[in-house]
């Protein structure tokens, strides 16, 4: 009886170290699998074609062709005397299918000073930026992350071309360096203003509800005011106000958001007016019955 349950026991352990190997077996082949495939992956991202390189020095390298000959002639020229006056090495590439990768990095000599824009509109955006670190003293990884959404969204593409959004681009990067450094992408795009106006009067209509007289004799009620000042505070300073100082100087858009918010608070105090008054005469009126 003993040596029976011997057997059966050396019988499952074999069944389970027959399994455990198999088990292991697959796991490596798929671990080499995974691996191939990796690896067929990242040479055509991590190419090196310095055949594509120009034979010649030059800031711009238009695989993608994005500039006519005279655009591309300018911003070369261009970007040649911005490194002239400013030691600041701004390169630009363009590509689509073919790509010199790697191979520009000694082309250029890009170092801690240097910005690398590369435009290639396969991906969801158009532009994408290999950053020195001295740049990134003077303009955080947020920054780049506005300047690429801002300049390389479709739309933007879409209504200023390719050519337009890398000089776009590079135009605001510069005027950065002129002033030694930016939080934000300076200029206030129009569907980012219209932002802050609608945060600006949602913040008034919570203010106009929130002033709203709930007992006979008030005209405002500053409590609630102050107790929801945290809500309408960030609605309209944080999103509607620090957005466009920040950003620009001109006065227009902060005046056309305080009209807004003025307005709203008045639609909203009048809008409260009516909607609890009719509560209020309603209820008067029941009680009365």
């Amino acid at each position: 009886m003993v040596g029976g349950w011997r057997t059966a026991a050396r019988r499952l352990l074999a069944n389970l170290g027959e399994r455990l190997r198999r088990g292991r077996t697959a796991m490596v082949a798929l671990l080499l699998v995974s691996g191939l495939s990796l690896g067929a992956a990242g040479p055509a991202l991590a190419a090196d074609n310095p055949e594509l390189l120009p034979d010649h020095p030059t800031p711009v390298i238009d695989l993608a062709r994005s500039f006519t000959d005279n655009q591309r002639a300018r911003l070369e020229e261009h970007l040649s005397q911005v490194e002239v006056n400013t030691g600041w090495k701004l390169r630009v590439l363009t590509q689509y299918e073919r790509t010199p990768g790697l191979a520009v990095r000694d082309f250029w000599n890009l170092d801690e000073r240097s910005l690398l824009l590369v435009a290639d509109p396969r991906g969801g955006n158009l532009l994408n930026f290999n950053v020195g670190d001295a740049l990134f003293a003077l303009m955080p990884r947020t920054y780049w992350v506005e300047l690429q959404t801002r300049f390389g969204n479709q739309y933007y593409v879409r209504d200023h071309g390719e050519d337009g959004a890398i000089v776009d681009a590079l135009a605001a990067v510069e005027l950065c360096l002129e002033r030694g450094g930016c939080q934000v992408v300076p200029g206030l795009p129009n569907e980012q203003w219209v932002l802050t106006l609608a945060t600006s009067i949602l913040g008034g209509l919570i203010v106009g509800f929130a002033a709203y007289p709930r007992q006979p004799g008030r005209t405002v009620e500053w409590g609630w005011v102050l107790l929801l000042s945290p809500l309408w505070v960030i609605l309209f300073g944080v999103f509607g106000v620090a957005p466009i100082v920040t950003r620009t100087n001109e006065l227009l858009p902060l005046l056309r958001n305080a009209l807004g918010f003025s307005g709203a608070v008045l639609a909203g105090y009048l809008i409260a007016q009516t909607i609890l008054g009719r509560g209020r005469l309603s209820a008067g009126d029941s009680g009365e019955g």
